[in-house]
């Protein structure tokens, strides 16, 4: 089968497209500046938007809203393909009180921290008006050589790296983190036979922070340092029940591939 990885060059995108050239599919990448070139006359075959901005978002807000919804209007108005998936982010329940699929969202349009969420949930709305089309949610996603990448995880790797780590917020805080393995292996189930149009794809547990400190200082040699009295930064649960209900519960747990995150490795782009 033929696919086709929007943003191919990143870390996801990346990811994704090497596991399925080895699941044996022909996996198409366009170039950075390519991608809204005359589409390909046999079409997309199964496409994954997999371009979008993480952190650096608030101080790249047009950039954000080009990668999340404007660059993605004209393929989706002028492409024909078989399947087409869209990466967004549990982030989006940053303001709900539950975090079911079907949830209503709220965001706050005039907080500069909602700008990810408000461009994420339009790019949602986009390509919903489109039959054959589906989401997919993703939580904090880790991999080898995190300390490369942008994230909390990845400071924490670059103070183990440095002999020290230090937190920021409070110990017991909460997030859920899903081991990018067990991501591509659901995006592509996702495109392929997915029955449902938005899903999250977490591991529907959450690890505190300072099970992480303990980890990577294990693993390193780095002394740890985690203060009292730090605000607390946790995320609700995920929802994973309609995951699971398809394609089984991750395999995973991030923790136990902790030498793999701390590893040193290259730094990816993600756009």
């Amino acid at each position: 089968m033929r696919f086709t990885v929007f943003g191919g060059q990143g870390f996801i995108g990346g990811e994704l497209a090497r596991s399925l050239r080895s699941a044996g599919h022909e996996v198409v990448i366009p170039a950075r500046g390519s991608i809204h070139d005359t589409p390909p006359s046999g079409g997309y075959g199964h496409a994954v938007w997999a371009i979008g901005l993480t952190a650096d978002f608030r101080s790249r807000p047009f950039d954000t809203v080009e990668a999340h919804v404007s660059a993605l209007a004209p393929v989706l108005n002028g492409g024909a393909f078989e399947s087409f998936l869209y990466l967004s982010s549990t982030r989006v329940y940053m303001r709900a009180d539950v975090t079911d699929e079907d949830a209503p969202l709220p965001v706050a349009s005039a907080d500069p921290s909602d700008l990810y969420n408000v461009s994420k949930l339009c790019g949602e709305a986009l390509c919903l008006a489109r039959p054959n089309t589906r989401i997919a949610r993703l939580s904090n996603v880790l991999g080898p050589g995190e300390g490369a990448r942008d994230t909390f995880i990845g400071a924490l790797c670059r103070q183990a790296a440095a002999g020290r780590i230090r937190l920021q917020s409070d110990p017991a805080s909460l997030k859920d983190y899903v081991w990018i393995d067990d991501v591509v292996t659901y995006l592509a189930q996702i495109a392929l036979t997915g029955r449902q149009r938005i899903y999250n794809v977490a591991r529907g547990s959450r690890i505190r922070h300072d099970a992480w400190v303990a980890a990577l200082a294990a693993v390193t040699g780095a002394d740890a340092d985690c203060p009292d009295g730090l605000p607390e930064t946790s995320f609700l649960p995920i929802e994973t029940g309609r995951l699971v209900a398809e394609f089984g519960p991750a395999r995973t747990d991030p923790l136990d591939r902790v030498d793999r995150i701390a590893a040193p490795s290259a730094p990816t782009s993600i756009l």
